[in-house]
């Protein structure tokens, strides 16, 4: 009898410390060994979500349904564990949560106003990604298949200290948001297979404003910083891009009879190593602006075209009827290795010419050897670059050879 208290004890205890428990306005989430720790997080969420903390311990931790959080309000969320979404294909592909961006969708949403994520170093967010690589063989955007995290309608948010491995998709999307800060985050999407991860950025702007990103390291074969339509005041400073397309602006301009905007960003202090681009900007032909962009301390090494500009970007087509505006970029101390002889590609609409670029201390060396071709096609003539050619139009992101 007294063993047969013991264990019934022992099972409580069990509960008590598995799942969540509720403190005041402390609620504490512990791994439950189950096969989906989300209803436990979500309860934390609902519990604690509004004047409150969240503390997620250390542990490994199953996520199995989407987690769509919004109502977040003075709240402060800390993870130490490692969270693990399941490979279950089928059901994130009919699940996953919409963002509306070009059929985009995402496996957690997160908005509110005056909220904290920290990592603190600890926090590992794996995506099962290769299982996705391997299904999707290289194919572009499959529908359903889910960004990672999503901040969304989110106000006064501070992201810090994570980690994330093979991502599903996009590592991370900020969409109708304001006042984000996101600081020492790593992030690694990586095939081991023969199919390439294909489209898993490690960070993409839409619609957002006020936002600074510190401190990153990122390997994920796309977009490595990526601000897209109608986002601007963005400070991006200390960020290290391996096999990626570094520093972006773009693509936007799509669909082509809706007017985009992008204004006021500051890319400094960044390296790219074994890249598509370094400090670039891709539109659709569509309608808008690009202005105000300054790319500053620009390091990298083995980059494929370092500086490029295109209005035409994918279909290369059509490049001439762009009505979307670019002028006042500025690209200052761009320093490295061109993978080959084309240091800068640079077509701007002929309906609405490039004005106000700027050049200085620009220095990019072939990594075998020779003089760098700069091509230069409907921009202003002061611009301070040593243009040695015409650019064509339709000229294309990535080279496979000397021009």
């Amino acid at each position: 009898m007294l063993h047969h208290w013991i264990v019934q004890l022992w099972l409580l205890a069990t509960i008590a410390h598995a799942g969540m428990t509720k403190n005041g306005s402390l609620c504490t989430v512990t791994p439950s060994g189950s096969k989906d720790d989300s209803p436990y997080l979500m309860d934390a969420f609902k519990q604690c979500g509004q004047n409150g903390q969240i503390e997620v311990t250390e542990g490994d931790y199953t996520i199995a349904k989407v987690m769509d959080v919004l109502t977040l309000k003075n709240c402060d969320i800390s993870i130490r564990g490692k969270f693990t979404w399941n490979d279950d294909i089928q059901y994130w592909l009919k699940n996953s949560i919409s963002v509306t961006y070009a059929g985009r969708s995402t496996a957690w949403r997160l908005g509110g106003e005056n909220f904290t994520l920290q990592g603190h170093g600890q926090a590992l967010f794996f995506g099962n990604g290769q299982k996705w690589y391997d299904q999707n063989k290289g194919g572009s955007n499959q529908n359903g298949r889910p960004i990672s995290l999503t901040l969304w309608y989110a106000k006064n948010a501070w992201i810090d200290g994570i980690t994330w491995r093979q991502p599903q998709f996009w590592h991370t999307f900020v969409a109708h948001s304001q006042n984000i800060t996101m600081t020492n985050l790593d992030m690694n999407a990586t095939s081991n297979s023969q199919w390439s991860t294909v489209n898993t950025d490690g960070f993409d702007s839409w619609n957002s404003k006020d936002i600074v990103l510190r401190n990153w390291v990122v390997t994920c074969g796309d977009d490595c910083i990526s601000i897209k339509g109608n986002s601007s005041n963005i400070h991006v400073k200390n960020v290290t891009c391996y096999e990626s397309g570094a520093m972006c602006i773009g693509s936007m301009g799509n669909p082509t009879n809706i007017p985009e905007y992008v204004e006021n960003v500051v890319f400094e202090d960044i390296k790219a190593i074994h890249s598509s681009n370094a400090a670039w900007i891709k539109t659709y032909p569509g309608q808008g602006y690009v202005r105000n962009i300054t790319f500053r301390n620009i390091n990298f090494v083995d980059v494929n075209q370092p500086i490029y500009v295109s209005p035409c970007i994918y279909s290369y087509s059509n490049c001439d009827s762009s009505r979307l505006k670019i002028s006042d970029v500025t690209w200052e101390n761009i320093t490295g290795t061109s993978r080959y002889n084309v240091a800068a590609g640079i077509y701007c609409s002929k309906q609405v010419p490039c004005t106000g670029l700027k050049f200085k201390d620009i220095n990019i060396k072939p990594k075998n050897g020779g003089s760098s071709k700069i091509l230069c096609s409907n921009m202003n003539s002061d611009s301070g670059l040593a243009c040695t050619g015409t650019c064509p139009a339709g000229w294309k992101q990535q080279l496979s050879g000397n021009a």
